[in-house]
Order: structure tokens, then sequence, then C-alpha cells
């Protein structure tokens, strides 16, 4: 497949054009898994510490004009809502940017990772890589997986969509900057503003912003085979092309390579475990959306804590969002350590095993029922076996 990097001349003109006026340009709000779909009638809110929010909506267009002070401050976010998508929420500067909204996923396997940057360079490309599948744009289509969106000409989005994860099967995900594929010490990706988003049912769970290194080449996060997300976040040079960017991430689909956990924010221990106090006085009083926010709040201030991880699965299996709750589960399992781990994991394993049997999937529950015997033995699960060995 041709594809060439060079830009026409109208499109030079407009990207000049735009960065003289790039204080005020609006941003562009488009469906992640559909080309060039313009979404109207999106909710835009800006909210900054110590300031009123602001709202507006989207255009016929999708473009949303945003206050100038606010959508060029670094403290401020941006969240975008509309029914029938996730919301999405985003770390500004965010003018003159495109976001691209996700359609919820029903399946429980399911997962969304949507790429978008800024106006340069002109050509990003997302790579998913698994046993046997290299989905990029001269392969939109591997194993329940899709390519929904190549864009070649800035700010994407470009979207792979894994219709149902394969069962034991790593995965890992990156950025190749193919207009600069020839110079490995470029750092037109790092200033890219790049952002990797991933989504699961309903929710982004969580968001990546490029490192601010040299190099064309980003590998973003890998999935485990138990279905955890682990941050990789590196960037290196390279001088491949696109079908060879496989032989440069293939190495982490053996998760004996082991991954330094990497965190885009400030840890700090003490306030996550008072976020997640807040979070369990939310959820004790019913208050489910404001006990997933504190949950998430304390996993930013500590993206370790795996009793934050715990209850916010508790926290979206109770508001029916069971996706999400096993996404959650999963990460609480990798993260059970000390003499609590047999526990944490058994009752989470458990937890994901109800989720299955609920959505009528009796082997994939039977898998983690047994899983939560063999981590500790309780009769809650040996009858949760017996319930569903005959429903196969």
């Amino acid at each position: 497949m041709f594809r060439s990097t060079f830009k026409p001349l109208l499109l030079a003109l407009l990207l000049a054009a735009g960065a003289a006026q790039a204080a005020n340009a609006p941003i562009q709000i488009l469906s992640a898994t559909v080309r060039d779909q313009k979404i109207a009638g999106a909710t835009v809110i800006l909210q900054k510490n110590g300031a009123q929010s602001t709202q507006t909506q989207s255009d016929a267009q999708g473009a949303a004009q945003l206050p100038d002070d606010v959508a060029n401050d670094g403290n401020a976010t941006l969240i975008i809502k509309k029914s029938g998508y996730s919301d999405l929420v985003a770390k500004c500067p965010c003018s003159g940017l495109s976001y691209a909204l996700s359609p919820v996923m029903k399946n429980l396997d399911g997962m969304r990772v949507v790429l978008t940057w800024g106006a340069r360079p002109g050509d990003l490309d997302l790579h998913a890589s698994f046993p046997g599948n290299h989905v990029y744009f001269e392969h939109k289509r591997g194993a329940d997986a899709n390519l929904d969106i190549d864009h070649t000409n800035s700010y994407g989005p470009e979207t792979v969509t894994l219709e149902r994860k394969q069962q034991g099967q790593t995965y890992v995900f990156a950025v190749h900057d193919y207009t600069n594929s020839s110079v490995p010490t470029s750092t037109a990706l790092s200033n890219s503003q790049a952002r990797v988003f991933v989504y699961v049912g309903q929710s982004l769970v969580r968001t990546f912003t490029v490192p601010r290194q040299a190099g064309n080449l980003w590998t973003v996060f890998r999935l485990s085979g138990e279905g955890e997300i682990q941050d990789i976040n590196t960037m290196r040079g390279v001088t491949v092309n696109a079908g060879q960017v496989l032989g440069t991430i293939d190495s982490y689909n053996n998760e004996q390579m082991q991954i330094v956990p990497a965190n885009q924010g400030d840890i700090d221990p003490a306030r996550a475990v008072t976020s997640n106090k807040a979070g369990e006085a939310a959820y004790h009083a019913g208050n489910l959306d404001g006990a997933i926010a504190l949950y998430r709040e304390a996993i930013g201030f500590n993206p370790e804590y795996g009793q934050a991880y715990s209850n916010l699965g508790l926290a979206f299996q109770k508001a029916g969002r069971p996706a999400e709750a096993i996404w959650a589960n999963r990460k609480a399992i990798a993260l059970a350590s000390g003499p609590t781990a047999p526990t944490v994991t058994a009752s989470s394993l458990y937890n994901i095993g109800r989720l299955y049997e609920d959505a009528g999937q009796y082997g994939d529950a039977l898998t983690h029922y047994r899983a939560a015997k063999a981590a500790k033995a309780n009769a809650v699960y040996d009858a949760a076996i017996a319930r569903v060995a005959g429903r196969q």
C-alpha cells in the first residue's frame, strides 16, 4: 500500500493559517469508529480548579468553541458527553485539537484503543500486536480485532477495536511516526500532542500521553493474558517500515519480560488512601457514581493501589457496568500481595465469574470459579462450580 508523506499545498496553507490563530481554534468532535463522522450535539465542559465551569455544545460540523484562557491552560480538564458514547475526559491544552468519541461497547471482553494527535506530524499509525496477528493500516483485520479508522493527514483518530480478547493472549499497542520513519532521532512524535485513550464497556479506563523524548516509535501498553493493562510508555528511535514495526515490539508479547510500571502523574499514597476512604463512604451511602470517581482518583494518586481497584470493581458491578468491573478486578488480582493476596485474588476471581455467569458465558464463569477455589478454598466457590458445570 502506497502512502505518501507529501502534504498538498492547500493543507500546508491551512495549517499555517491555523497556527497563526491557534489561540482561538475550536475543537472538533468526531466518531472513533466511523471515518470523518462529525458528532453534533455533544456536551463540552471545561473545568479548572478555582474557576467556574464553562459548557457548550458541538455544532453540526462537530465543532465547539472554547474560551481561550481556559482551553490553553494545562491545569484545565475537558469533558465531552454524548448519549450512546463513553464520556471523554482529557487534560488541556486542547485548543484546535480533535477528539474522538467511542460508542459504548457491549462485549464483556471488548476493548477500544483510540489514537489522536495534533497538526504535525501528518501520519501517525496505531499498531496492535498479538500472537499470529499484526493489526495496522496494511492489515486492518485480525482475530476479533479491527483497525476501524486509518488517518494519514493529521489529528486522527486511528482506532483499533478488540471485539473479544483472545483468552490467554498478550496484546501490545504502539504508535509509529510514519512521516519520520527514517529519522530515529526525530522529536516530531514527542511534540505531536498524541494521546491514546483506552475504553472498556461504557468507560474510558486509561489515557496515555506521549512522552517528551526523542524517537519515532512509542510503545504504549501491554494487555496481559489475564486482561491486565500494563503501562510501557517508552519511546525509541527505529529505522523500519510499517510492516517491520511488529519485530520491534513483539518481544513485549513475552510476559517474562518485566515492565516497570509507568505513571504520568504525581504519586501521593497518602492522598490515595484519603480518596479511597471517601469512595468507601460514598459507596455505602449509595452514591455509586461518586464512589467510582473517588476510587479512580485514588488510583490516579497511586496506580499500584490494589484495594482501590478491588473497591472500584465492586462499585462498577453494583452500578451495572460489568465490563469495567471485570477490568478493575483483573487489575486488583495483578496487584494483590502480602498476607491478604489469596483472599483478594480469590474474591476478585469469584466476582469475575459471577459477571460471566450473569451474561450467560458459563464456560468463562466456570474457569474463574475454579481459579478462585485454587487460590483459596471456600464453600461458596464450590457451590458456584456445581451451579454452572452442567450449563456450558
